[in-house]
């Protein structure tokens, strides 16, 4: 079975004597629960296993009482640790305030009860985390499946994986495109939106984050302003509205925004967002076209290279913590720029025949940058790109 490398992360600190709080973030489908799987099986350690996910919301009773079960196995294994795994912790309600009140209690009782949490919405974790364990956790993010991984799982192509995106479950299903599509769309789409977003957060207008969503993943690569998008959407919603449904999108690993590239964060929040899906499977799935029809398209196969290019870039910023952004002036406009540690990198894609690098020459006037990359034939081929770390760019 394949081993993402998050594995021997988590092997480690099971090896370490001290007891752990570890959380592990990302999106549905990304092999989160197999993980954890996959660790028990090596470390050889007694467990217990639950999900909230069919827990009602609200349950902090569900979650203290699986805390007092792994309590009791720990008691009755008379060994010196256990492991607790908590699926979709993000379902109950102040669920970080319950697990803050039981960790404080293990730790003045001498438990030796290590945790593992898991969910899928990255706002909601984020929020519980900062809020209340501060100091007490560490964190994951598990992202996307990288080409890498899925060529090395499936055997992949790149052109595969441009097309067909990151999913590990999906894979078996590529030969029969249709069935594929509805996979994708019902299963993964679908359930991300309803189950991630609408029933643990507030949302007004689902319909208008629905049809954003679908805007975006057709416009993906592309700058647009909020205030053209919701022309184009037709509906009464405002600006402010669309950018907090971007960001519950974004937060559950399915589209995001990135802002441009400004030495002062005002004047890159103020900015139009470039429409970035984390995922190309999420463009794929939603057109008519076909897999084999698509590469008989250069100007719209160059499109889709380019945002398995972003989709690359957004999940490793994740992972890696670095910054990603574009950046545009006037008629000049670089692809990505990719900032660490005071570090700044342009890249610019050209999946097709070389155009005009006149963006690059103009960003590396204004800023300075420590390196601008050139990605397609005149430079680095971008199928050598989407298995590349970007921080090793750095």
């Amino acid at each position: 079975m394949f081993e993402r490398p998050h594995l021997q992360i988590l092997m480690k600190r099971m090896h370490e004597p001290r007891r752990f709080l570890q959380v592990i973030m990302g999106p549905r489908q990304v092999g989160k629960t197999t993980l954890v799987s996959q660790l028990a099986a090596q470390v050889k350690i007694d467990y217990l296993f639950v999900s909230a996910d069919s827990i009602a919301s609200g349950n902090a009773t569900w979650l203290e009482q699986q805390w007092e079960a792994a309590r009791i196995k720990l008691a009755q294994h008379e060994t010196k640790e256990f492991l607790l795994v908590i699926d979709e912790i993000q379902k109950i309600s102040n669920w970080s305030e319950t697990v803050k009140l039981l960790w404080d209690t293990d730790t003045r009782s001498n438990l030796n009860l290590k945790v593992i949490l898991l969910g899928s919405s990255r706002l909601l974790l984020q929020q519980g985390l900062t809020e209340s364990l501060a100091g007490r956790f560490e964190s994951i993010y598990m992202g996307h499946w990288s080409f890498d991984e899925m060529q090395q799982a499936f055997g992949w192509d790149v052109n595969q994986y441009v097309w067909f995106g990151g999913y590990p479950g999906s894979a078996t299903l590529v030969d029969e495109e249709d069935r594929w599509k509805t996979y994708v769309t019902d299963s993964l789409i679908e359930t991300s939106i309803s189950k991630d977003i609408l029933m643990l957060t507030r949302v007004d207008k689902p319909a208008l984050m629905k049809r954003l969503f679908e805007l975006g993943c057709l416009y993906s690569g592309q700058i647009l302003s909020y205030t053209k998008v919701l022309g184009q959407l037709q509906d009464s919603g405002n600006t402010t509205t669309l950018s907090h449904y971007l960001e519950l999108l974004d937060t559950a690993g399915l589209l995001a925004g990135i802002n441009k590239y400004a030495p002062d964060i005002i004047r890159q929040r103020s900015s139009s967002p470039k429409f970035q899906v984390h995922n190309t499977a999420l463009i794929s799935a939603q057109r008519n076209n076909l897999f084999k029809d698509m590469l008989a398209k250069p100007d719209e196969w160059g499109r889709m290279v380019e945002s398995a290019i972003g989709a690359h870039l957004i999940n490793h910023s994740l992972s890696e913590k670095f910054n990603l952004h574009y950046w545009r002036e006037r008629n000049e406009e670089i692809d990505f720029v990719i900032e660490r540690k005071g570090k700044v990198i342009g890249l610019e894609v050209k999946s097709g025949a070389a155009g005009s690098t006149s963006g690059m020459t103009a960003f590396k006037n204004k800023f300075n940058p420590d390196k601008i990359l050139l990605i397609g034939k005149a430079g680095l081929p971008w199928q050598d790109f989407l298995k590349l770390n970007p921080v090793s760019l750095f």
